[in-house]
This record gives structure tokens, C-alpha cells and sequence, in this order.
């Protein structure tokens, strides 16, 4: 079954008592049963819900993997990853990472004796460098956020293999639609499904998908211990969106381009980020890895000043200044001062994050709005 397709139907079936073409809402929280410890496979909400069921089925279908699990955000099916390892475990992490996974690391789990190593694997040969026996987890994020570094994740799964690591890849920049981690030797791939998969900026959701039964074992028993679980008008959302990814992407993509494109020549513009431009590092394995190169662009302007970022930025008209991305309305945001302001400033601009940084999630508005917004803004600095 195609990608398009497995958008619209996997998972879902029509309802069995009414008929209906969309998946319930299963607004319940216990499920009544025929006798003490038998049902039809609920019996509480936190550990399953048809509507939740139904979704996980789907967004494993699109990474083309037999497991998949939803929590109530990115961060709750991070916090489940890091809860497969123990105090003493090492983790060797890209550098430029998003900020609440910088954040989740070292402000707490560290506190917990779990030691975390953050690598420019721009060049995978790198982790090589930081390996030692401690070593249990890869996680990559390609591309990453917010420099659109690009990450070789047959590289990355071939070291994990050889080390017996888990390999965890973030593909919320990508979505299933342009990259599916775990056809190139990931263990486990997460998104934020707020971004892309919801796609219209109204829910906040996790996923994690795997083929090994195991993992995914252990997985649902922290989901349900823990209790970061979503709930079944959440999944409802997501599932809804999920059902036009396909086609938002290509405009994201198409979008993407020209917005890049327009960019990377204007006069007050220094360095553009996007996987698509032949200069760009390692553009070959993105052109291997993934379908098309996304609607996500960073860029820094001339001069690195803080002051005209905050400028541009506020006077952007169709963009919205805002945390977030992959909804359908462009945002902008300012990753020194937004996304990834938990990252101490030596830290931050040390992996590239500077003060003057613009962060672009390019929607599906008409083509020319998004430029003349964007002309509009930099005339006004």
C-alpha cells in the first residue's frame, strides 16, 4: 500500500454498530467488563483507548513499523526513551539539538546519573570518538533543529550495530513522508506529532515507533506506569491531520523551496539553511535519505545582530512569530530566545545558534504572500 493511502485508511475501519467512515471518539476513561479480568481488550484508559489504537496503528504504518505508541507530547515520549536506561548509562546526542530535549537531559535526567554527550555527528565518525563501554543510546536528530544538519543515519545505525547501541532518530522535521528511519537501521524513530502529523497547530502529541518487539514491550509498560498517555479527542486530531500529510508536504516542500531560494539571495542575509541547496553539508545524504528537503530554513543576517532579528521578526505580517512548526500557517521563530533558550549562550553559539538566527516553518499560504512578507519585514531594518 502507497504512503497516500496508508494517510487515509491504516488502521481505521468503518465503525461495527453505526457505520461511520471515521474512527470514534472514545470518550471514556474504564471499560465495563463480562467478568473480572475479562474484556474486550480495554480496561483502562491510560493503558488503552480505541482511538488511540487506531492512530498508533496508523503512524506505525507510515514508518513502516509493526509497533507504535502515542503520549501526551514529544517531550512524554522522550522522557519514555530515556527511561529504557539506568544511572551510569551514556548517551551521545547531536549538538544542536532541540531545546527541551537539551533541557530534559541535562536539567534532569542527569540528576539521575545518566551522562549525556553532545556530538556534531555532521560527520559520523565522530561518535566514534565518545564511545566507551557506558554507552547504550544514538540520538540523532536529521534534520536537525534548527540548523538543518544533516545526519547519515545508515552511518549512525551501522556504529550502533556494531556497539549494540539503541539508535533513536527525531524525524519530526522530516515526517514519514520525505524520511522512514527505521528502513535505514534506526531502532526506534519519535515525532512530536504536534507538528507535522497534526499539521494544524490545534494538539500537542507524541509518537514512537519500532520493529523490536522488546523495546516496544518495555516502551508500553513505562507509558502506562508513568501515565504520559493522550487523550482519545487528541488522537481523533491527529488522525484527522494525518489524513492530508501527503498532500501538505509537497506544498511545504514546493513552498520551502522558493521561500530558500528568495533568501539565499538577499542583500542582508549571511547564511541559509536548507538540506536542498547543493553547498549544503552533506546535501548527497539527504538527496539518499529523504523524498524532498521540507519547509524548515534557518537563516542569520549580517551583522549577527540581535536587535534587527527581533525586528524582522516582529514585523512579519503572514509569518506568525511563534514557538512551534509543520502547521499550516508559516511561524517564525528565534531560536536564542524561544525554542532554545534553555541552552546556555557559549553552548548555543558554539553549535551555530546565534543571536541573529531566524527559524522558518514555511506553510501552505500562496507562494508570493510568504516572499513579500518576508521582503517587507527586512526592509524594515
Amino acid at each position: 500500500m502507497k504512503f497516500a493511502t496508508k494517510a487515509i485508511h491504516a488502521g481505521q475501519e468503518p465503525d461495527p454498530s453505526t457505520g461511520a467512515i471515521m474512527t470514534p471518539i472514545y470518550q471514556t476513561s474504564t471499560y465495563v467488563q463480562e467478568s473480572p479480568g475479562k474484556h474486550k481488550g480495554y480496561a483502562y484508559a491510560r493503558g488503552k483507548n480505541p482511538t488511540r489504537v487506531a492512530l498508533e496503528k496508523c503512524i506505525a504504518s507510515l514508518e513502516n513499523a509493526k509497533h507504535g505508541l502515542c503520549f501526551s507530547s514529544g517531550q512524554g515520549a522522550e522522557d519514555a526513551i530515556i527511561k529504557l536506561l539506568r544511572p551510569g548509562d551514556e548517551v551521545i546526542a547531536t549538538d544542536d539539538l532541540y531545546g527541551g530535549s537539551y533541557r530534559m537531559f541535562t536539567k534532569i535526567f542527569a540528576h539521575y546519573g545518566i551522562v549525556f554527550h553532545f556530538v556534531n555527528m555532521h560527520d559520523a565518525n565522530e561518535i566514534k570518538k565518545h564511545l566507551n563501554s557506558k554507552t547504550k543510546m544514538l540520538w540523532v536528530e536529521t534534520p536537525t533543529n534548527p540548523l538543518m544538519k544533516i545526519i547519515d543515519i545508515k552511518a549512525c545505525a551501522a556504529i550502533a550495530k556494531e556497539k549494540n547501541l539503541i539508535l533513536v532518530v527525531d524525524n519530526t522535521f522530516a515526517s514519514p513522508y520525505l524520511q522512514n528511519p527505521l528502513d535505514l537501521g534506526a531502532a526506534i524513530v519519535m515525532h512530536s506529532a504536534t507538528k507535522y502529523l497534526g499539521g494544524h497547530s490545534d494538539v500537542v502529541m507524541g509518537a514512537l515507533c519500532t520493529n523490536d518487539d522488546k523495546l516496544y514491550e518495555e516502551l508500553a509498560f513505562i507509558a502506562n506506569s508513568c501515565g504520559a498517555t493522550p487523550g482519545p479527542m487528541d488522537s481523533f486530531l491527529v488522525m484527522r491531520g494525518i489524513k492530508t500529510l501527503h498532500v501538505r508536504m509537497k506544498a511545504h516542500c514546493e513552498n520551502g523551496k522558493a521561500v530558500a531560494m528568495f533568501l539565499k539571495n538577499h542583500p542582508k542575509i549571511d547564511k541559509v539553511f536548507w538540506p536542498g541547496f547543493q553547498d549544503h553539508p552533506n546535501h548527497e545524504i539527504a538527496k539518499s535519505q529523504m523524498k524532498d528537503f521540507g519547509g524548515m530554513i534557518s537563516f542569520t543576517m549580517k551583522g549577527n545582530s540581535m536587535e534587527a532579528a527581533f525586528k524582522m521578526a516582529s514585523s512579519l505580517k503572514v509569518f506568525s512569530l511563534a514557538e512551534s512548526l509543520g502547521g499550516v500557517e508559516s511561524l517564525a521563530g528565534h531560536p536564542a530566545s524561544m525554542t532554545h533558550a534553555s541552552i546556555p549562550k557559549a553552548e548555543r553559539e558554539k553549535s551555530g545558534v546565534v543571536d541573529s538566527l531566524i527559524r522558518l516553518s514555511v506553510g501552505i499560504e500562496d507562494t508570493d504572500d510568504l516572499i513579500e512578507d518576508l521582503k517587507q519585514a527586512f526592509d524594515q531594518i
